[in-house]
């Protein structure tokens, strides 16, 4: 498989300093070489240029922090995936969640648009608008504004998704342990599938992934959002919002080795890796070992 990593040193949608380092802690956990033992061929595109926040006024737009450099981010990852060519599979490592914005869309909009289904593998929902969210910190936000909901620059990337949106009967979320009040009601009201913690104790990760696979049967294009804090801090401790109670190391890599035998996904992104708050580089080499999981690592 020709893979192409993309690195997004996003630090714009969140509270907390050091996202941005992300791609080159993942690097230096040996990202592409681990990948090319796989027999992929890897391309390391690099990284998009991306505002540095102290150089900003850190002001709000319609209760958007940083809402135009995020944006123009945005549609930055989204013009270089777009670009790649037809088969290749893009891994995206940032950088805050707020990425997905950009990721999500130009995987589906890539060789024209495809109906796209997108595993969101976190402990939040990110299903936050503008009107709803406490902070205003975007990185809480983005799937709200790939389904068409918050702010119209955003949910098309100031028009370049030329009406293309997330169907909600198309996300499916896995890990989720922390929910904004305003949050879930939203995704009652749009039909988003989240599975609690609870669920995945109550159910186990092989039936949520039978399931998973089930809903989203009828998209052309499958894009795995993986957050390093999906899985607990005793697993990732480098992460801007940990959250207790997570996936445990086994379950995260079983969904990724599932995810890999369906043959299905066709993009990938890590996020939230966060160096300044690691233990030597643990959090990256977690995900790393992650991503190796779901493009063909097994133990025999």
């Amino acid at each position: 498989m020709d893979i192409s990593i993309l690195g997004i040193p996003m630090d714009l949608g969140a509270g907390r300093r050091g996202v941005d380092m992300g791609p080159s802690a993942l690097r230096n956990a040996q990202l592409a070489s681990t990948l090319r033992e796989l027999g992929h061929t890897v391309t390391d595109l690099g990284d998009i240029d991306v505002a540095i926040p102290e150089t900003l006024d850190k002001h709000e737009t319609g209760g958007l922090v940083f809402l135009h450099p995020i944006m123009e981010a945005c549609r930055s990852a989204a013009e270089r995936i777009i670009a790649l060519p037809e088969g290749t599979f893009p891994l995206t490592i940032g950088g805050d969640h707020s990425m997905g914005m950009g990721t999500v869309i130009g995987n589906a909009l890539r060789g024209g648009p495809k109906r796209t289904g997108l595993i969101w593998v976190d402990a939040h929902t990110d299903y936050n608008t503008p009107q709803s969210s406490p902070s205003g910190n975007i990185h809480g936000m983005p799937v709200a504004h790939l389904t068409g909901l918050g702010d119209e620059r955003l949910t098309t990337l100031d028009g370049l998704t030329n009406g293309w949106t997330l169907r909600p009967e198309d996300v499916v979320m896995i890990g989720i342990r922390s929910v904004d009040t305003h949050e879930r009601e939203l995704m009652r009201e749009a039909g988003i599938k989240a599975y609690t913690m609870k669920d995945v104790d109550q159910l186990g990760m092989t039936r949520i992934y039978e399931e998973t696979m089930e809903r989203l049967s009828g998209v052309e294009r499958l894009h795995v959002s993986y957050d390093a804090d999906a899985l607990d801090p005793t697993v990732c401790p480098g992460v801007g919002t940990p959250v207790p109670g997570g996936l445990s190391y086994r379950e995260g890599h079983l969904l990724m080795e599932l995810l890999c035998e369906s043959g299905r996904v066709t993009s990938m992104d890590i996020v939230e890796v966060n160096p300044i708050l690691d233990t030597r580089n643990q959090t990256a080499e977690v995900m790393v070992g992650m991503a190796a999981s779901l493009l063909g690592q097994r133990i025999l």
